[in-house]
């Protein structure tokens, strides 16, 4: 389980360390279930970030593959959704003690 854990982490670091993936995930967090369409017209329009289709897309697997975007497909259009749950889990990793809570008492 915890070689599966850093295997995971890894794989989200790896997504969060590029800022173009960091942006394409700010614009889903505004705007969620976005086509590749429409996040390559926000990248473009909104941050003069000049991308291919095909760059945005291999991006977009990199954070797919990290757990990061979640895709669903409606008909012949494939749909971006954000899922924040990995970086909860990471959150989680270190997460320290209540400082509120019951003290320890050392032996």
């Amino acid at each position: 389980m915890l070689a599966y854990s850093v295997v995971v982490a890894d794989e989200l670091f790896r997504a969060l360390a590029d800022p173009t993936r960091r942006t394409i995930l700010d614009e889903l967090a505004e705007k969620s279930g976005q086509t590749l369409f429409e996040i390559c017209s926000r990248l473009t329009m909104k941050h003069q970030l000049g991308i291919s289709r095909q760059g945005v897309s291999q991006h977009l697997a990199v954070l797919e593959a990290a757990g990061l975007v979640e895709t669903r497909r409606e008909g012949r259009y494939k749909f971006h959704d954000l899922n924040t749950a990995p970086l909860r889990q990471i959150a989680e990793r270190w997460r320290t003690p209540d400082p509120s809570g019951p003290e320890e008492s050392t032996p």
